[in-house]
């Protein structure tokens, strides 16, 4: 994180230049690298004004306060920021979750099945000792289809595998390329 602070109207003061720079280092964790910030402090009359402005990973946050006192500017313009960041980063998070939703979801039915074929040889999944672990969960809305149309839904996405419900049988089915290029069908059923 690459913190600029600018004095106008006033003296270059090293102890607000340092609480204005560890002040910003909070905010790393909701950004992405490279991070710079450019933080303007000046005094016009009675007014100190605390001015800041963030570009992240081609995200520009601007915030501006005018207190008394410029800490208090300084934590101002921090919460201001602060909150336009966990905005931004939820936003992108949203945005994320609907877009691979449908590959999550493929991801985990073959790593299913790829389990069951595991348990049931020698050796396996429980010979090794290490059990695998969630490390991500999606929810998506299963949109219902025939086959034929989940195919053809799938090339038109790009996607190599589609979670969808059979409208014929009201099934939630996977389909997905296999390595020679045609389709496989995973079927789910419930007794």
């Amino acid at each position: 994180m690459q913190v600029n602070v600018t004095f106008r109207h006033m003296d270059s003061s090293e102890p607000l230049r340092k609480y204005a720079v560890e002040k910003t280092a909070r905010l790393s964790k909701y950004l992405f690298e490279p991070i710079d910030v450019h933080w303007v402090l000046s005094v016009e009359k009675i007014r100190h004004i605390a001015d800041s402005t963030i570009n992240a990973n081609g995200v520009s946050i601007k915030a501006q306060e005018a207190t008394q006192d410029m800490y208090s500017a300084i934590d101002l313009v921090l919460e201001k920021l602060e909150k336009q960041v966990r905005k931004h980063k939820e936003k992108i998070k949203g945005h994320k979750a609907r877009v691979n939703a449908g590959e999550a979801a493929a991801e985990a039915a073959s790593m299913e099945a790829e389990g069951a074929e595991g348990a049931g040889g020698a050796g396996g999944a429980a010979g090794s000792g290490k059990r695998p672990r969630i490390v991500k969960k999606v929810n998506q809305f299963v949109k219902p289809m025939s086959v034929e149309e989940a195919a053809m839904q799938m090339d038109l996405v790009g996607s190599s595998f589609l979670v969808f419900t059979d409208s014929s049988t009201g099934n939630i089915n996977v389909i997905y390329r296999t390595e020679d290029g045609d389709y496989g069908l995973i079927e789910a059923r419930t007794r």
